[in-house]
């Protein structure tokens, strides 16, 4: 009996604590951010579809389509510009941001790569590189968005599991983004967390759900890239593995290259920062206008539509393939804010559309394994890969085609290229914030030294 009395008291205690004020502050700041993750997605969403839409009516026929020779190496510059000027650590994706800023947990303000300043700049500079017909997406920026929203949550309410809440933040990103709750949550696991606490996972749910929900009210329910109705059977079996190995092969090449020149960029020492930054956007933004007036507009932007026309049986021109590669390349290297998601999934279903034109096959078929091998190549996160594609086309029919093209693509490319694309670019961040931290300490120090 007194042992009753006595449990009966603890669980009195904690509900007790439950409803503390401080308890429903935290509780009020949460669900609020979670909503808001959805609401500045969807949001955001529709800025960039507009600014696409705008650029591609600018350049649309006659002498017009010449104008990205002008239009989109300078607007690049003014881009990356910008960021490196106003919003520093906005640069590129945002997922290697936000998964610096979890590993940075003992450093003051995470590096400056999650605040409420990003989440500005980095939807005004994506909008911006849209409008210039950079090849970026938004759902890269939507988690470094969807973290650094959950970090200011956390901040107000004086949360003590931020590492969480960034997770959280990152996976509502992603759900909302792509209106994909599941892969928001594979995501989390496996690309953001690579371990799952016990307590971390009821946060992610909660956040992915309310951010989800909010995000659906103003969207509407969609599938990305429509309905797909391509099958599979057994007489498919070597489109499956073609597109894996070829898909895969392109996804670690595209990484590689990617990092290299990263490093060799960070490399270069240049008395005048601004001076570098100018001279490698204007480079890439040049880069990007030529591959799309040659391919006559198509690889501009996000490459959604052609994604789509693939997945519904309908083939870009021969050209796309290496057209978008290239844009998708010159555009994360040029320093200016935007993501890989959506133009490498447009990059995929151009690969696995070709596929099936030279060796014949099912296009429509063909184009969602390229997707799976290619994307899984250059994130070498097979299981996301499965999860958000099958969500994106709604057809979970070819589902075991597609995780087997997506684990050929992941174990190709990590016998190329060990290191993953963003855990490698979230080290560069790291290295970055940790010197700055020890310059201003050292800044600090002679500072104390002279008053002294």
């Amino acid at each position: 009996m007194s042992d009753f009395r006595f449990s009966r008291m603890a669980v009195l205690r904690r509900s007790k604590a439950m409803v503390s004020p401080r308890q429903l502050r935290a509780q009020a700041a949460f669900w609020l951010a979670a909503v808001a993750i959805g609401v500045v997605s969807a949001g955001f969403a529709l800025m960039a579809d507009f600014a696409q839409e705008s650029f591609e009516r600018l350049t649309e026929g006659g002498w017009r389509r010449f104008l990205p020779l002008i239009v989109t190496p300078v607007g690049f510059m003014l881009c990356a510009w910008a960021a490196f000027r106003f919003v520093p650590g906005s640069q590129g994706s945002g997922i290697p941001q936000a998964m610096a800023a979890r590993a940075l947990r003992d450093l003051p303000g995470r590096g400056n790569y999650l605040s409420i300043r990003i989440v500005v700049g980095k939807i005004v500079l994506t909008v911006a590189g849209l409008f210039c017909g950079a090849s970026i997406g938004r759902e890269g920026p939507t988690v470094q968005i969807g973290a650094s929203i959950m970090m200011a949550a956390g901040k107000v309410a004086d949360l003590a599991t931020m590492r969480g809440l960034i997770l959280a933040g990152s996976a509502a990103g992603i759900a909302a983004a792509f209106n994909t709750p599941i892969a928001g949550i594979v995501f989390a696991i496996e690309e953001m967390g690579r371990s799952f606490q016990a307590r971390t996972n009821g946060v992610v749910l909660l956040t992915v759900i309310l951010g989800g929900l909010s995000s659906l009210m103003i969207l509407g329910n969609y599938t990305y890239f429509g309905v797909s109705l391509a099958s599979a059977g057994i007489h498919d079996a070597w489109l499956v593995v073609l597109c894996g190995l070829i898909g895969g092969l392109a996804g670690a090449t595209f990484t590689k290259i990617v990092l290299a020149v990263t490093r060799r960029l960070r490399r270069w020492r240049d008395p005048v920062p601004a001076r570098k930054v100018l001279i490698v956007a204007g480079v890439a933004g040049l880069i990007v206008a030529v591959s799309g007036v040659l391919a006559g507009g198509s690889t501009w932007g996000t490459g959604y539509t052609q994604a789509r026309l693939a997945i519904e049986g309908t083939a870009p021109d021969a050209g796309f393939f290496a057209g978008k590669f290239v844009a998708t390349l010159a555009s994360t290297l040029s320093g200016i804010p935007g993501g890989l998601f959506a133009p490498s999934l447009s990059v995929g279903a151009g690969l696995g559309a070709g596929i099936a034109q030279i060796f014949g096959g099912s296009v429509a078929l063909a184009a969602v394994l390229g997707m799976a091998g290619y994307f899984a190549g250059v994130t070498q996160s097979p299981l996301t890969t499965i999860v958000i594609i099958v969500e994106m086309t709604g057809n979970h029919m070819i589902i075991g085609p597609v995780m087997v093209a997506a684990m050929i693509g992941f174990a190709l490319a990590r016998l190329i290229s060990s290191e993953p694309l963003y855990a490698t670019q979230a080290r560069f961040f790291v290295a970055d914030a940790l010197r700055l931290h020890r310059a201003a300490q050292q800044a600090q120090a002679e500072a104390a030294a002279r008053r002294g």
